[in-house]
């Protein structure tokens, strides 16, 4: 009995956090990797680290998911074995500033606007036709509770992950009828990442907001967007919101120090 081949799976933003543990997880797995990001010398050790530890094929594409040309292109040099995506994750996103609607950074707007909402939307444009054509997929959105509450000074950001909620949702209704299952996952404050250092634009000490309690892991997330991607294909996760356990909501958190450590 001839073997199965392996699955491909393309996933944003997989030079640090929630994406590069996504990738560590599929690869163990034994599915094709495609993983991009901006840093060519990460992708380029994340890439000769999986190939060899666990044996399965791992293609990077550097450029940046704001710039459509350069996704247009990306896709387009993805080598043939490789083109039939089975799973792309769209987890590429940020937070840029913290600030009152009244004093915001119209420069960290665009970079959120572009970055969480554009290009989800364009990676999605480009390789959801395929899917169409072979009426087989998954795309899971890596949205975030703030998609699902909003909080002071997360304005802009709230806004961005509350369209992909909403997207999300649309494109379900979009390619369903296409046997293409769309699913979500939206976490609360998740550690080994570069999510804090990123919004207060690489200040270590703002960024260290989470030495008094227990935030979720980036592989708390991967073990999640793992699950959701293997269940029956006549299942179709539609939302996992997850909090850690001294987290109650997005604003409300247990901060009487680290229990589970």
């Amino acid at each position: 009995m001839s073997k199965k081949p392996a699955q491909t799976v393309l996933i944003t933003g997989a030079t640090s956090g929630i994406g590069k543990a996504t990738a560590k997880l599929f690869a163990k797995r034994g599915y094709n990797l495609i993983i991009t990001g901006r840093r060519a010398d990460r992708l380029k050790t994340i890439s000769e680290k999986f190939k060899i530890k666990y044996g399965t094929i791992v293609h990077p594409l550097c450029y940046d998911v704001r710039d459509r040309a350069a996704c247009e292109a990306a896709v387009a040099s993805i080598p043939e074995p490789l083109k039939q995506i089975d799973i792309l994750i769209n987890n590429a996103g940020l937070a840029s500033g913290m600030d009152p609607i009244h004093e915001g950074d119209v420069n960290d707007w665009e970079i959120m606007i572009d970055t969480n909402l554009k290009g989800l939307l364009y990676m999605t444009r480009l390789i959801s036709p395929q899917m169409v054509e072979r009426r087989k997929g998954h795309i899971i959105n890596v949205c975030s509770i703030a998609g699902h509450e909003v909080y002071p000074k997360g304005n802009v950001y709230n806004a961005t992950k509350s369209a992909v909620e909403a997207l999300t949702r649309s494109m379900r209704l979009d390619l369903f009828q296409h046997n293409i299952r769309v699913s979500m996952v939206s976490p609360a404050h998740v550690e080994e990442t570069e999510f804090a250092l990123v919004r207060f634009h690489g200040d270590e000490e703002k960024s260290k907001i989470y030495e008094d309690f227990n935030p979720l892991t980036s592989k708390d997330i991967a073990d999640t967007i793992l699950f959701i991607a293997t269940r029956p294909k006549h299942v179709n996760i539609q939302d996992i919101i997850i909090l850690g356990t001294q987290q109650g909501s997005a604003t409300m958190t247990d901060r009487s120090g680290r229990k589970f450590d």
